[in-house]
């Protein structure tokens, strides 16, 4: 079992909520959906096409909520200028086709997750013992393949993000292959998606209830490459941010977050890595 980095309650940013959308700094929000959290970026009222959407929750009423809470912010119709994904898992782009379609907008995604977005694999099965119900219960979440068909494109390769000046995507894989974050170097702000998570996502109720402020590492039963994982946590807390919006949970800043984050890349094997996952690594007799 993986241990716990406690965040204090004053290291939660949440400024004010409308519609879920948590202000977080004048131009970026999120929006807590079933299982993930969405991100808008772009200034309140920007209108159509002038901001952007990260990542696209759960299949189903994520759409209808998502859209309800972007014409709340960017204006009727304000449609986005596009969707990046931070990676393909199902919680994070079951919405992704069907707002492109209703937007006309294009999908971004790192190339080495371009196989899983366009109907060619799926991901590798979960891990089930990882430790929480939520592990126990992965292999019944869908693992693709999913097609997005002509909306879906690849990220720049020299780490420009469409649409959005001033941020840059960093590969940070593990999680998945081509798991992307987004980091804007002018206030230090981070979007980390699951290469850290500031919940313990293995928990039904940390999960869906209390989201207690954690430093976590990725979803266990669903990262496969724990090397991986550990080199971009690292990465991330070379970085130094200022705030963290993780893909689960409550969006952090400060002192106390940065140091829970080093702690974590530090630490990472006895923290952050399952036993399942060890005694998979280790070789045999």
């Amino acid at each position: 079992m993986h241990a716990q980095i406690p965040l204090p309650d004053a290291a939660v940013v949440d400024e004010g909520s409308n519609l879920d959308l948590r202000a977080v700094v004048p131009d970026v929000a999120y929006q807590r959906t079933l299982l993930s959290n969405v991100v808008y970026a772009g200034h309140p009222g920007a209108g159509d096409r002038c901001w952007l959407l990260i990542d696209a929750g759960v299949t189903g009423m994520c759409a209808g909520k998502i859209r309800h809470a972007a014409a709340q912010r960017f204006g009727e119709h304000a449609r986005a200028f596009a969707i990046i994904l931070t990676h393909g898992h199902f919680d994070h782009i079951g919405s992704a086709l069907k707002l492109a379609q209703d937007w006309d907008c294009p999908v971004y995604a790192h190339i080495d997750e371009l196989p899983f977005l366009n109907g060619t694999r799926a991901y590798p099965a979960p891990d089930p013992w990882a430790g929480g119900m939520m592990s126990l219960m992965s292999p019944a979440m869908p693992r693709g393949p999913i097609d997005l068909g002509n909306y879906l494109r690849t990220l720049p390769l020299d780490g420009e993000l469409p649409g959005m000046p001033g941020w840059r995507w960093i590969h940070t894989p593990g999680h998945t292959p081509g798991h992307i974050s987004l980091f804007r170097r002018a206030d230090r702000l981070l979007i980390s998606g699951d290469a850290v998570i500031t919940t313990r996502q293995e928990s039904v109720y940390a999960a869906l209830v209390s989201q207690r402020p954690e430093m976590h590492g990725p979803p266990a039963p669903f990262t496969p490459d724990w090397p991986a994982a550990k080199r971009s946590v690292r990465r991330l807390a070379d970085l130094e941010p200022e705030t963290v919006i993780s893909g689960h949970g409550h969006a952090m800043q400060g002192p106390a977050m940065r140091s829970a984050l080093h702690l974590l890349a530090a630490e990472f094997d006895a923290v952050a890595v399952p036993d399942s996952a060890k005694r998979q690594a280790q070789p045999t007799a």
